[in-house]
């Protein structure tokens, strides 16, 4: 067997674990019987999100697209977390010029992408939009985009909801 037909066999070995890892890295939600103070509040929470960028070397031509907002020459990569800090999903290779609700539509599109079951949903940063599946915290200015204005008063009224129930407790303390 050359070399070629052993890259070949480990890849179709690897596209099988990526097929087959959905039902083994699933995170579990948090639910009614949590007693952790940080996370009890927040039922259905599969963890949480966040982006980073990752500095790399590209050709000339490609150093533009590659230029994050700092100006460095990187990738944005999302990683996502369950409750207990151990990665569950990672997506790397955008350029560090994409923004980070580009690149968790991407990761949520892909056919053995980020898979948020119904009623559950992560927390994320003010990077991302605050819509189905995603719970962003308060911010002064609203950046959803128009497709997820329909769902995004639910979740902002949801959100309202849990905010409300942590400070009454805090006040019966």
């Amino acid at each position: 067997m050359d070399i070629r037909e052993e890259h070949e066999e480990i890849l179709l070995v690897l596209e099988e674990i990526i097929c087959i890892s959905k039902y083994f890295l699933m995170p579990k939600p948090i639910d009614e019987g949590c007693t952790d103070v940080q996370w009890k509040v927040f039922k259905g929470c599969l963890g949480a999100l966040d982006g980073t960028y990752v500095k790399v070397r590209v050709a000339q031509e490609d150093k533009a697209r590659y230029r994050n907002r700092k100006g460095d020459i990187s990738v944005n990569v999302v990683g996502v977390c369950d409750a207990s800090m151990c990665f569950s999903y990672v997506l790397t290779g955008w350029e560090g010029s994409a923004a980070d609700s580009r690149v968790l539509r991407d990761a949520v599109c892909r056919p053995n992408g980020l898979i948020i079951p119904d009623g559950n949903y992560y927390l994320c940063d003010n990077g991302y939009t605050n819509g189905q599946g995603f719970l962003a915290p308060y911010r002064g200015v609203r950046y959803h985009l128009d497709e997820w204005d329909e769902t995004s008063q639910q979740w902002v009224s949801w959100r309202d909801d849990i905010a409300r129930a942590m400070y009454d407790e805090w006040s019966r303390r």
